[in-house]
């Protein structure tokens, strides 16, 4: 912590950074926040965030009244990645600058554990925003859904496992697809039953270092 004490940063990151005081280690009590980013590319120091998508677990069930879903403005994007996402330049969708967002995503999260589906992309996407914010990165507990297929499966290849893929093999129904609180919650399904085939596993109740 001497290096966060010798920095001035917003009191919303302070407000953030004092959430990790007392880290919680109960499965019982933790908040899993699943999340994804809608970007126009694949490149998070160049690329940007057109929305973010959030929704909560906790006890074990989706608690859709927790949930997060905010619109970016964007004055430059590739149109043909944007229609994939179904997002519009000029569409009646409300949008707030990136830097209001990630203020309300820091305060949404909070110290939750954070799950996506090949999630380093979307955590660099959020750490490129807060870099351009002169902030530190995120501090949360990351879940990737990939490699917990991978680990509740023994498997130990470097294919990497389409959300869409994973979602065929478990029978989850796809919808809203390409949007970031669509995906967050097919992965939030996802992440569910892979917890459940990784409980089958270890023969046991779960731990959060299981993860």
């Amino acid at each position: 912590m001497g290096w966060f004490k010798r920095h001035i940063y917003p009191d919303f990151y302070n407000a953030y950074a004092e959430t990790f005081t007392h880290p919680n280690n109960s499965l019982d009590t933790t908040r899993f926040v699943v999340f994804d980013t809608e970007t126009t590319g694949l490149q998070p120091k160049t690329d940007k965030i057109l929305s973010i998508g959030c929704v909560a677990i906790t006890n074990g069930a989706i608690d859709v009244a927790d949930s997060f879903e905010r619109y970016i403005i964007q004055t430059q994007f590739n149109a043909d990645t944007v229609k994939i996402h179904g997002i519009l330049k000029n569409g009646t969708i409300v949008k707030i600058n990136q830097h209001d967002a990630i203020i309300q995503f820091l305060d949404y999260i909070k110290n939750a554990v954070l799950v996506a589906h090949h999630a380093a992309f979307d955590v660099a996407m959020i750490n490129q925003a807060l870099k351009q914010m002169a902030l530190p990165k995120l501090k949360n507990k990351v879940i990737d859904t990939g490699q917990l297929y991978k680990k509740t499966k023994y498997v130990k290849n470097q294919k990497h496992y389409s959300l869409d893929a994973l979602c065929h093999l478990f029978n989850i129904t796809m919808h809203d697809r390409h949007t970031a609180s669509g995906d967050a919650y097919l992965t939030a399904i996802l992440f569910l039953k892979l917890s459940a085939l990784l409980k089958t596993k270890k023969n046991r109740e779960l731990k959060l270092r299981d993860f």
